[in-house]
């Protein structure tokens, strides 16, 4: 049986390592963190659990559900109402947005105000509609814009919406326009087949998306596999045209060398081409490190279950008073995720590694935490019992006018001088892959390397339909995901931000 290294204990690290096992080979996983999951880890502090960002189990890909279905038995799986709503100037607004919504929140006064903006924005549209801000000024307005896609999209990415590319509206804003809001408002029965609807519910396993990970972990352990944490790869040995041997260093500073016959990497690809041995060329070199990152952090706040009146899954906050990007209401996740009386609210935060926020002590961020929600007026600071924070880094590939010639570099470079290593998931292929579709790209993997198929991995998730929307699902195999969901980003703005906050690696 082949020796196989997986490096990486999240979704496509272990997926791998879990469909190993049923062709009868166990493999070797190391991962660099203290918990398996990756970025859908659930983290545990003192009894509480709380997600890094909230992660839905929904899925176009049949296989991927079915394969969730034989980690977890359907008794652990709850069925969760999805809602999600904007919070903007002290109210809660639908999202999408609908017409009868949105004027019961703003106000006729208010109300009127976006429709007359609209209304000129149909007379005298911006003339360049290939930006993210043009495209969405044009089907919405001005006041519209400003108040409700402005501030969170730029809390997101960084940088100026007017910066960034038209071809990913069409994607998270799909069909969807004020006069179609308003014309829904007034005829919902006829019209409201006319806007692409999102899913209105989704799967989520009562302790959180790390209880899959825990659970397909003792699986595959039970089954033979071995898993090693807090050791992080420094050295990809190779000769000959393959990948011989893996080096880790473990947290008591030692460094264990295993052999290798097939490599299964969901680390991130700029690392893995930088720890070859021997090092790759400098224009590879250059390649990888060209490729940049979003980072994240996450404020997790445990406060009496009456302060928290809504019952949202998540809110996006559109306020420029508040840093906060997004807060996430575990205990409307699932009640398993809290304790009798109590809540747990997960600020997002969305940052760069290095900067100022990034290197802020523990304390200092719960009482942004604290600030921000007494900001919005949702908690008083007094009502937060306690605080915790988790800092995840390359929480999302970067995706600029570079990142396409980056990545294919790498990918020539692996292909012709390691072909049995196999880059997978979100990171391990700097791409913006949802839970399910790094799942998916190890699957096949898996039967790349077992059975010689010849699935292109790097065709799992193409399509350019929005993920959340509604479609007929196919149970056919096919490498299509559930729709990309990332903008390219001008570099340049990048770089300029990461500089202004501090950050010395670009």
């Amino acid at each position: 049986m082949p020796e196989v290294v997986v490096i990486g204990a999240g979704p496509a690290g272990l997926t791998a390592a879990f469909q190993l096992h049923k062709y009868g080979v166990a493999s070797t996983i190391v991962e660099a963190d203290d918990a398996v999951g990756g970025i859908s880890r659930t983290a545990q502090r003192d009894g509480w659990r709380f997600d890094l960002g909230g992660h839905r189990f929904f899925t176009k890909v049949q296989e991927v559900e079915d394969l969730w279905h034989e980690i977890l038995p359907d008794e652990d799986f709850l069925l969760r109402p999805r809602k999600s709503r904007i919070y903007y100037d002290g109210k809660f607004i639908d999202y999408p947005l609908r017409g009868t919504n949105l004027l019961r929140s703003v106000g006729l006064v208010e109300g009127f105000g976006y429709v007359a903006s609209y209304a000129w924005a149909r007379i005298r549209p911006p003339k360049d509609q290939t930006n993210y801000e043009g495209w969405l000024v044009a089907r919405f307005g001005w006041r519209l814009y400003n108040a409700f896609f402005k501030t969170y999209t730029e809390k997101v990415w960084g940088v100026p919406v007017s910066s960034m590319p038209a071809d990913w509206a069409a994607q998270r804003v799909k069909e969807l326009s004020l006069g179609k809001a308003i014309v829904n408002a007034v005829l919902p029965r006829r019209n409201q087949t006319d806007i692409t609807s999102l899913i209105e519910e989704f799967q989520y396993p009562k302790y959180g998306p790390g209880m899959m990970w825990e659970v397909c972990r003792d699986k595959v352990v039970a089954r033979g596999s071995k898993v090693h944490m807090n050791e992080k790869v420094v050295r990809v040995r190779h000769a000959d045209g393959a990948a011989t041997e893996v080096t880790t260093l473990g947290a008591d500073g030692s460094e264990i060398t295993r052999p290798a016959d097939h490599v299964i990497s969901s680390m991130p690809i700029s690392e893995l081409l930088k720890a070859m041995d021997p090092p790759v060329p400098d224009d590879v070199q250059r390649a990888a490190e060209d490729l940049s990152y979003r980072d994240f952090l996450t404020v997790a706040l445990v406060v009496p279950e009456r302060a928290v009146p809504w019952n949202d899954n998540w809110i996006y906050v559109h306020d420029k008073g508040a840093e906060v990007g997004r807060i996430q209401n575990f205990g409307s996740w699932s009640p398993y995720m809290v304790k009798e009386g109590r809540n747990v609210l997960g600020l997002e935060y969305f940052v760069f590694e290095g900067d100022r926020m990034w290197n802020s002590a523990d304390e200092d961020l719960v009482e942004l935490g604290k600030r921000d929600l007494a900001t919005l007026g949702l908690v008083e600071p007094s009502d937060v019992e306690t605080g915790y924070v988790v800092r995840v880094p390359k929480a999302y590939p970067t995706y600029d006018e570079r990142y396409r010639a980056n990545v294919a570099v790498l990918r020539e470079w692996l292909e012709r001088h390691t072909p049995n290593v196999h880059p997978v998931g979100r990171n391990g292929m700097f791409r913006y892959n949802n839970q399910d579709h790094s799942m998916f790209t190890a699957m096949l993997t898996v039967e790349n390397i077992m059975t010689g198929s010849g699935h292109d991995i790097w065709e799992v998730n193409v399509e350019e339909e929005y993920h959340e929307t509604l479609s007929e699902t196919s149970t056919r195999r096919t490498p299509a995901g559930t729709g990309r969901d990332a903008p390219v980003l001008p570099r340049a703005e990048v770089d300029a931000v990461r500089t202004e906050r501090g950050v010395d690696d670009v």
